[in-house]
C-alpha cells in the first residue's frame, strides 16, 4: 500500500467509526521534506489515495488544497522528530470533553500511554490558523495526544498504524471518563500510582509486549 492510499485508507477507517462527521478531520504522514495529507472539504467516503495533497516544509501545496489544519499538522513535525503521522478528529466523546476546556486526569490507567499524568487541553483557537498550531504544539509537550478546546482531539505517534490505535484508544477514554463523571465522583490515581504506570509502560514496550 502506498502513502497515499494508507492515509486514504485510514481517514475511510475513521468516518466508519464516525470520528470524521461530514468532512471533519484530517490525517496525515510524514514525506521527505514535507507531508501527505488529507484534502480540504472533502468527507471520508470520498477521499481517495489520488486526493492526498502533498505539502512541501516551506507550505507549498502540490496536488491539490490540503486541509485546512495543515499548518497544525506542520508545526507538530517541526516540534516533535518521533511524529511520523497525525490524526485530528471530531469524534464525540473527545470533543465533548473537549468543550469542557479541561485536560482528561489519570482516572485510568491507560492514560498514562500519552506520556503523562493527563492529556492536556489546548486553549480554544479559531481553527486553521497559526495560533492553534503553537497552542497545540505547547499542550502536546511530552505527550503523544491532546484535545482541542471546543474543537476535537489531535494524536501523532510514529507511524500511522500507532496513531489510528491511539485515536481509537483515546475516543474510548474520553467515553469511560464521561460515563464515569456521570455516576459520580472520579477516583484520579496519585503520583505514586502515576510513577508506577509510567515505569510498567516503558518497560512492557522495551520488551516488545
Amino acid at each position: 500500500m502506498t502513502s497515499r492510499a494508507a492515509v486514504a485508507a485510514a481517514y475511510r477507517d475513521l468516518g466508519r467509526r464516525g470520528f470524521t462527521p461530514g468532512s471533519a478531520g484530517n490525517v496525515s504522514v510524514r514525506a521527505r521534506g514535507g507531508m501527505l495529507i488529507t484534502p480540504s472539504g472533502v468527507s471520508a467516503e470520498a477521499v481517495t489515495a489520488s486526493g492526498i495533497v502533498r505539502v512541501e516544509a516551506d507550505g507549498t501545496a502540490r496536488g491539490g488544497v490540503p486541509s485546512s489544519e495543515a499548518p497544525m499538522h506542520q508545526a507538530i513535525y517541526r516540534a516533535f522528530p518521533e511524529a511520523g503521522a497525525i490524526i485530528h478528529t471530531h469524534a464525540e466523546a473527545g470533543t465533548a470533553l473537549s468543550c469542557l476546556g479541561r485536560p482528561i486526569p489519570a482516572f485510568h490507567y491507560m492514560v498514562v500511554a500519552f506520556g503523562g499524568a493527563d492529556i492536556r487541553c489546548a486553549p480554544y483557537v479559531t481553527f486553521g490558523t497559526p495560533e492553534l498550531a503553537a497552542a497545540a504544539v505547547a499542550a502536546l509537550a511530552g505527550r503523544r495526544a491532546c484535545l482541542l478546546a471546543n474543537h476535537g482531539v489531535i494524536v501523532h505517534a510514529p507511524d500511522l498504524a500507532a496513531a489510528l490505535t491511539d485515536t481509537i484508544v483515546l475516543e474510548s477514554l474520553a467515553r469511560q471518563y464521561l460515563l464515569a463523571r456521570a455516576a459520580g465522583p472520579v477516583r484520579v490515581l496519585t503520583e505514586e500510582e502515576v510513577a508506577a504506570a509510567i515505569r510498567r509502560f516503558a518497560s512492557y514496550r522495551a520488551g516488545g509486549g
